[in-house]
């Protein structure tokens, strides 16, 4: 009885102690990166699983054939981002920082390109939107009081809403109706951020 009594006291202190390690109620940051600036807040839901929403304006590094010939060009992006920091206990008994949601994570990111502008891009060639959904591994450290830097890569799904008669820099679609294509895509980045 005195084990089974003394197991039931020793669970309770670690749990209390994983409770502890707990995303962060709201992270408000501003980010840059190869390819773009980026505004985003993260939002706690529950215990580690946090709700990024971002808006930013960054090179499509997988364009696909939809701006075929266009140079580095920038579109707007509006991102939803549910995340699971899967470490933050395991950091905390470590002693290694957790503020920030300083940890590693997995999560889905859902992009959407909408067709409003492209910048850098020939006035006579077809905006178009597309969403993607990648599965993302990724960590995120702390440096100092507010300095962040991140990374993560995954392997998604994009679906480009295309236009009738589109044109994409080399050839002219003759379709009068829209239509969707879908491609696999890549996704890899690199920030460094300010969080308020």
């Amino acid at each position: 009885m005195k084990k089974i009594f003394l197991l039931v006291i020793l669970a309770a202190g670690l749990n209390m102690n994983a409770q502890n390690a707990t995303a962060e109620k709201s992270i408000f940051s501003a980010q840059a990166g190869f390819i773009g600036v980026w505004i985003n807040n993260e939002s706690r839901l529950i215990n580690n699983f946090v709700l990024r929403s971002e808006i930013g304006i960054e090179h499509d590094i997988a364009v696909g054939d939809h701006y075929e010939g266009a140079d580095f060009i920038f579109q707007p992006v509006l991102t939803l981002e549910p995340k699971l920091y899967y470490n933050l206990s395991k950091r905390s008994q470590n002693g290694k920082n957790i503020s920030k949601n300083s940890g590693n994570y997995v999560s889905l990111k859902t992009s959407y390109h909408p067709d409003w502008f492209v910048l850098n891009l020939d006035d006579n060639i077809t905006k178009t939107a597309d969403l993607s959904i990648v599965p993302t591994w990724g960590f995120r450290r702390v440096v100092g009081e507010h300095f962040t830097y991140e990374g993560g890569a995954g392997l998604g799904y994009r679906i480009v809403f295309l236009k009738p008669n589109y044109y994409n820099g080399h050839a002219q679609s003759a379709d009068d109706f829209s239509g969707n294509k879908s491609q696999y895509t890549p996704y890899f980045h690199l920030r460094v951020g300010y969080t308020f």
